[in-house]
């Protein structure tokens, strides 16, 4: 299982879960093109494209900082052909860029209405519609998308309808392309955690206490990167759960993912996690 000499597209790979990813690709020796909007410190969030590539390149990969913002088709078109141009092909797309914001019809007014499926439903559409040309090349592609299992109750969408359609937009483009480009061997699966993930977008929503009560991203980077060594042609139309996927690769230790000071019982679900999932232990 390694991910040695293969290319990677991460859309939103500057931190939190995309740069897991990328970090955890890397130690395996893969290319990775790192596509985001900051190219510069942000006031109030850390991390850029370029500590993103120096973090790939100090974990032993090779490393393509793109400033990017995957809402214009004519970035994403740019930043796809001079990964391909840099590293010889595409392996991977990993859709991880996302906007979040939990709040009401009447809290939710259109810009963070538009800013939302714009980044999420619309950019997971464009990135996958320039990459597919290229991973129909490839010998073992992959597009994994960081959304959540299709689940129609009305309980995932009355509090915070704007972002469940945004991030179902994301899990829909897994169900139809796992169809559609079955004949070319292209696996396209979903991805999504158990329990909240300890990144920016937690702290914003909820400072350390939400954090901590939350998993490392690098459960998430260990879970995809079981999913990117699988068949692709075997692998596909699937929408996975985390600790899930680890589990049934053989871990049965989940504790490193954790804050030492947090029991399991007290880590928070998170949303779109279906009601009977099985734990796993």
């Amino acid at each position: 299982m390694s991910l040695q000499g293969k290319t990677l597209f991460i859309s939103g790979g500057s931190r939190g879960i995309g740069l897991a990813i990328a970090v955890r690709a890397a130690r395996d020796g893969a290319n990775v093109a790192v596509a985001a909007k900051t190219d510069q410190p942000h006031p109030k969030l850390s991390g850029t494209i370029h500590t993103a590539a120096d973090a790939i390149r100090e974990a032993g990969g090779q490393a393509l900082p793109l400033l990017c913002d995957i809402r214009e088709e004519e970035q994403v078109t740019a930043a796809i052909e001079k990964t391909v141009e840099t590293f010889g092909g595409l392996d991977i797309l990993v859709n991880n860029a996302s906007a979040i914001s939990l709040t009401g019809t009447m809290q939710t007014d259109m810009k963070r209405y538009d800013l939302m499926n714009q980044i999420n439903a619309r950019g997971t559409y464009l990135c996958g519609q320039k990459a597919i040309p290229h991973l129909r090349k490839a010998e073992n592609p992959h597009i994994l998308t960081l959304s959540p299992p299709l689940d129609m109750r009305s309980k995932w969408f009355a509090p915070h309808v704007a972002y469940s359609i945004a991030k179902y937009g994301m899990s829909l483009c897994t169900l139809a392309w796992a169809e559609e480009f079955a004949r070319d061997g292209i696996a396209a699966n979903a991805l999504w955690p158990r329990t909240g993930i300890a990144t920016a977008a937690i702290e914003m929503l909820g400072g350390d206490e939400l954090a901590k009560r939350s998993r490392a991203p690098e459960i998430m980077a260990d879970a995809a990167h079981v999913i990117l060594c699988k068949d692709s042609r075997s692998f596909t139309g699937q929408f996975c759960i985390d600790d899930v996927v680890l589990h049934d690769s053989g871990v049965r230790d989940f504790s490193g993912y954790r804050r030492a000071d947090v029991d399991e019982s007290e880590l928070m679900p998170d949303f779109f996690v279906p009601d009977d999932l099985p734990k796993v232990t």
